[in-house]
């Protein structure tokens, strides 16, 4: 660009009219007056075409702020025994300097840094979500169905006891259920899966957590719980997620926010007494499975 600027006004000295070097160029009538006018009564090789005023800008941090930025971050980066050196770091150790009447601020010392060439930290490079069930090749392919089970524990009804609630849903169908009862057992669960799958149908993979319930007790080796067992005489694959790693588990822990978030007011005590005569909420479209299967 500043080569093109350049010849744009030797044209103009060597006797073309700036409407004719504007045409030639590309450029507009006033940009050619504009350059012509600062190469005035100077030699080409002399006049800065670039695009940048002459000079240091009035806001730009001084050069003696920054080398003592520079300085900081080199002493802190050496000798730190916590090995910060970044701008709050430096931003601290100016503020002890005594010779310094205002220590700049964190964007400035960040951007100092960044002129310079002395930010160590790399941008997040962000990349898109796996699919569904990326883990099972032929679940994320859409070829399979997953069923997901997990407990809500100690759920408070209004003026009565302790509640839990199992709750299940499809990956890929969207089938939701939710069961209260007084306490997790694999009797119970048993008979709510049987209830739900002759219903709306086998899986091809039932997944959960690391729940004793689900598992099964450790109390023998070698031995299968009954939840297990059900779903492998029913050919069903069980999948376990892997403890500490919430991806697995997203679906049925995202299905258990929304649906707290929708019972909130049959869970939770009503604010202030309730009038007399009134009836006590229940949570409703939620089934409770003995240990018989009956609803």
């Amino acid at each position: 660009m500043e080569q093109r600027r350049r010849e744009m006004v030797r044209a103009v000295r060597n006797g073309a009219s700036m409407r004719e070097v504007a045409a030639r160029f590309g450029m507009s009538v006033g940009t050619v007056v504009n350059w012509v006018r600062q190469a005035h009564g100077k030699r080409l090789d002399r006049v800065n075409f670039t695009n940048c005023k002459p000079g240091r800008p009035w806001n730009r941090t001084p050069e003696e702020v920054e080398q003592r930025i520079l300085s900081a971050r080199m002493s802190l980066r050496e000798e730190s025994v916590l090995g910060e050196y970044g701008p709050d770091a430096i931003g601290l150790a100016l503020r002890q300097d005594e010779a310094l009447a205002q220590v700049p601020g964190r964007t400035t010392i960040y951007r100092v840094l960044a002129r310079h060439g002395l930010l160590d930290g790399a941008h997040r490079q962000r990349r898109p979500a796996p699919p569904k069930g990326w883990y099972l090749p032929d679940l994320a392919a859409g070829r399979a169905e997953l069923d997901s089970f997990d407990f809500i524990e100690d759920l408070k009804i209004a003026d009565g006891p302790l509640v839990s609630a199992l709750t299940g849903t499809s990956l890929h169908g969207a089938l939701a259920d939710v069961w209260i009862i007084a306490q997790p057992r694999a009797a119970i669960t048993v008979d709510a899966l049987i209830e739900r799958w002759r219903r709306d149908g086998l899986p091809d993979y039932a997944q959960f957590d690391n729940d004793a319930v689900f598992q099964g007790g450790h109390r023998f080796a070698d031995s299968v719980g009954r939840v297990s067992r059900l779903c492998l005489a029913l050919g069903i694959i069980v999948v376990f997620a892997p403890p500490r790693e919430p991806g697995f588990q997203n679906a049925i822990e995202g299905f258990n926010g929304l649906w707290q978030s929708k019972s909130r007011l049959a869970i939770l005590p009503p604010i202030g007494p309730r009038p007399p005569g009134a009836a006590k909420p229940h949570p409703a479209g939620v089934r409770s499975p003995t240990a018989s299967g009956s609803i």
